[in-house]
């Protein structure tokens, strides 16, 4: 009776254990824990966010109300990647952007990914404010690989209203609801 006692402590504390997520090497009972894979951030080239005006005062250039809300929706782009952990910003400044000049990077076919990869960037992102009104608007973003240029995700906020300094919330939003999420997901 006491051999078949132990046997069921046995299987209760093997149970036990196994439930709690400890590991076991064999017969000893020494618990272990499998190595965490820890990875290394993703490299990411954010480059400028871009205005597209449909407005029925459309510019072709962003005036510089709209320059400093496009600034500031790049940057809360880059730092919640940042903070994410997830990613590292590569430094976009001194892109050679010829490749883009007169259509922005969203028009470019790609280029914007054979830029970010001469930075040394493993993927970028491009951001496109589109204008409807001049309090209607939507923000979109896409992140391609830099290697191949092939785009990996695409996201847009729905229609969202509010003045232009308003277009940094609509970039953070995409970063919390959607880049970042879907990486959570996978």
């Amino acid at each position: 009776m006491r051999l078949v006692w132990h046997i069921v402590l046995g299987i209760v504390f093997l149970a036990g254990n196994a439930i709690a997520g400890g590991v076991h090497d064999g017969p000893s009972g020494m618990e272990s824990e499998a190595p965490q894979q820890r990875l290394e951030p993703i490299k990411i080239a954010v480059f400028d966010f871009e205005l597209e005006d449909f407005s029925a005062a459309g510019a072709t250039v962003a005036g510089p109300f709209e320059a400093k809300y496009l600034a500031q929706a790049t940057e809360e782009a880059k730092r919640k990647l940042a903070e994410s952990g997830r990613y590292s910003i590569v430094n976009t400044a001194g892109a050679d952007l010829a490749a883009a000049q007169g259509h922005g990077l969203r028009n470019c076919r790609g280029c914007d990914a054979a830029i970010a990869a001469k930075l040394g960037a493993d993927q970028d992102m491009i951001g496109v404010v589109t204008k409807i009104s001049m309090v209607e608007y939507t923000v979109t973003v896409q992140v391609s690989d830099a290697r191949t240029g092939a785009v990996i995700e695409t996201f847009t906020t729905n229609l969202r209203m509010g003045a232009g300094s308003s277009w940094a919330l609509g970039a953070s939003w995409l970063m919390k609801n959607r880049v970042l999420a879907s990486h959570e997901q996978r």
